[in-house]
């Protein structure tokens, strides 16, 4: 089965983009997994950071949320559609195994397609990517979707959320951070109770732009306090050859394999792997 992650966190600044290119690309190369990264944030940045044009693209990821209906036209389970069914407009990137759906401005036009759809009898506008994504063999074919959200709660992350069953949350060791987690909480809470999406759980929270102070070790002792089986055990400091690498559009792993930016991006790839919850029957956080 695919596993749907989503990484979020409801301010800007965690370093989510960053996770989702590196661990991604480590899933890819290193492990050997089918993996569609798919950019659902407007500024995109995650094809950017892959070396992938997002200005003229061949396809992005609105038209998961445009189209009513993707991939084989054959099934003969799928709904009757107006739309014109196509593949997802997946770019393929250097690293075998990768792909990706890029994202540019023309997304943050989703928002006003959920009022425009309740005239074509749409009434679950906000449940479309993930009905695409269920009805398209293209998607089935990975072994992990990584969603890159948008910094802020809307329409956008709402569809995120309904298309994935596990989140991945990066918190910067700072103050507004640790608000900004305590938003997306109550957020998921309720995804789970009004939109009935009970499987919803935090996979992994990831300390991110660690720096040797107080209220660094603070935070993180709140969040190791408050999340011991969610908290990653890698922690992400500032490490230049990845910012290096990102705007040269190359992976850590392409560009410096041997730094440690490298070793902490692949420790995470492969905890996250570990932490399938098809084998943990705990409660979802």
């Amino acid at each position: 089965m695919t596993r749907r992650i989503a990484f979020i966190n409801e301010k800007g600044g965690s370093g989510k983009t960053t996770l989702v290119a590196n661990i991604a690309s480590h899933l890819a190369m290193e492990r050997g997994r089918r993996t569609l990264a798919i950019d659902m944030d407007p500024q995109g940045q995650l094809g950017k950071v892959l070396g992938l044009d997002v200005r003229k693209p061949r396809g992005s990821s609105i038209e998961l949320l445009v189209d009513s209906l993707l991939g084989d036209s054959s099934r003969p389970d799928a709904p009757e559609t107006g739309a014109l069914r196509r593949a997802l407009p997946i770019q393929h990137t250097r690293i075998p195994r990768l792909d990706v759906i890029v994202a540019n401005k023309a997304l943050a036009l989703a928002p006003g397609l959920a009022d425009a759809t309740q005239e074509t009898g749409d009434r679950a506008p906000e449940r479309r990517l993930a009905q695409n994504l269920d009805l398209s063999r293209e998607a089935h074919a990975y072994d992990f979707v990584l969603f890159d959200a948008p910094p802020s709660f809307g329409a956008l992350t709402l569809s995120v959320l309904l298309a994935c069953e596990e989140v991945v949350v990066p918190v910067p060791l700072t103050f507004l951070a640790i608000d900004g987690f305590a938003e997306l909480l109550r957020t998921m809470a309720m995804v789970r109770t009004r939109y009935g999406h009970r499987a919803l759980r935090v996979s992994m929270v990831v300390p991110t732009f660690y720096r040797r102070t107080r209220m660094a070790h603070e935070i993180l002792e709140k969040l190791t306090t408050r999340f011991p089986k969610e908290i990653a055990q890698t922690i992400v400091g500032f490490h230049v050859k990845i910012d290096e690498a990102q705007s040269h559009g190359l992976s850590i792993f392409e560009y410096a394999p041997r730094d440690k930016g490298a070793v902490v991006m692949a420790a995470l790839a492969e905890e996250l792997e570990a932490r399938d919850p098809r084998t943990n029957t705990g409660d979802p956080a």
